[in-house]
């Protein structure tokens, strides 16, 4: 079997080619520069700081008008999400028993009791045995829990159930159901 010499591209296509793909980077490259300076929302928060200092009222107002219409601004763009106290406790409970990184906005201050707390109290949704020595159940919260190998006389686990977990080591907490001997378990979704 006989090839046939691959076609090249001809000089004038790719001279073609060639200036289509430099108006597109220079035309994207307007569309950044036109685009307004992303502000982080502690640098926005500090341009309302500062204008605590002035002294004039009427510049003090005008700082502020600004300032507030840059926050709303960003807040209307996307760029900065203001989140209550309630929702952060919310979701870090949602989150109790996933390995996660260090992630700050999730890390609470001195207000917050359950943020540092290796414990977590709630309440079971629903729950199921998924074989001879496993039970698998749903908390309140929506996270997904297993129980391997419970002892014969763990009482079966109901809705309503209350249960606490206590951080142990490797992935794996101690979870005690409605006061019973406390068992090894770990988070699954």
């Amino acid at each position: 079997m006989i090839r046939q010499p691959a076609q090249r591209p001809s000089a004038r296509r790719i001279l073609t080619r060639a200036s289509a793909v430099v108006a597109i980077a220079f035309v994207g490259s307007i569309a950044v520069v036109a685009q307004p300076a992303f502000q982080s929302s502690a640098s926005l928060l500090d341009g309302l700081r500062g204008c605590r200092a002035l002294t004039s009222e009427g510049e003090r107002v005008s700082c502020y008008d600004a300032k507030v219409g840059a926050l709303l601004g960003a807040v209307e763009a996307g760029d900065v999400r203001l989140v209550d106290r309630e929702a952060m406790r919310q979701t870090r409970r949602q989150l109790f028993g996933i390995t996660m990184p260090d992630v700050d906005i999730l890390k609470g201050d001195d207000k917050d009791e359950e943020v540092n707390s290796e414990m977590l109290e709630t309440t079971i949704a629903s729950g199921r045995q998924i074989g001879p020595n496993a039970w698998r159940f749903t908390t309140t919260e929506g996270a997904v829990w297993e129980i391997n190998s419970p002892p014969r006389k763990l009482a079966p686990i109901k809705e309503g159930d209350k249960v606490v977990f206590k951080r142990a080591s490797f992935g794996y907490y101690f979870i005690r159901i409605n006061g019973q001997i406390g068992v090894k378990g770990r988070r699954v979704s």
